[in-house]
């Protein structure tokens, strides 16, 4: 996320910022987590997105990728050439719930803003992670919209790399006001 607040540019994945934060020390955390991944999920353009990139991509990075688990919340992907790709087009909630029950470790969703927005309102976070990259842009996507009801969060970590790249780890409170109750 950039400091003024967005996870992508003006345009879907407008992300030239992303190199202010790529080096081998960012590399080192995004690898770890996902050692500890059990599943990856993602809203469809998210996933469209990353499958292009992931799919010819080398390196362990690439390997752990493509090994995951991964679940695509989309009322109108038909297909998934993704390896290890599950469809989910019935009720997210319910099912990321159900997913989440039968997990032994970490999930992880990366961007899909509007999945995230439906899982903060259903209360299905545990824990939120963000890259906050030493960058202003300008104008941008919000990760989580706008319309996402308050959620209080209190802070676990900050890790702040030698790049001014900071890591965010915050728990949401149980007591978050969803978008129903507005």
């Amino acid at each position: 996320m950039t400091l003024d607040g967005y996870f992508e540019g003006a345009k879907s994945w407008e992300l030239d910022w992303h190199r202010t934060v790529l080096n081998d020390e960012f590399h080192n955390f995004a690898l770890d987590q996902l050692r500890g991944a059990e599943a990856l999920l993602f809203g469809r353009v998210t996933y469209e997105g990353m499958a292009t990139y992931w799919q010819t991509a080398s390196g362990e990075t690439a390997e752990y990728m493509n090994r995951l688990p991964k679940y695509v919340f989309s009322r109108t992907l038909r297909n998934a050439d993704w390896a290890n790709t599950t469809i989910v087009s019935d009720d997210a909630v319910a099912e990321a719930g159900r997913i989440k029950e039968r997990a032994t470790c970490d999930l992880f969703v990366f961007g899909s803003g509007k999945l995230s927005a439906t899982f903060f309102d259903a209360g299905l976070f545990d824990e939120v992670r963000i890259a906050l990259a030493p960058v202003v842009i300008g104008q941008g996507q919000a990760l989580f919209g706008r319309g996402l009801g308050r959620v209080p969060m209190k802070l676990l970590e900050a890790r702040t790399f030698s790049n001014g790249c900071v890591i965010l780890r915050y728990e949401p409170s149980s007591r978050h006001e969803p978008l129903s109750a507005q």
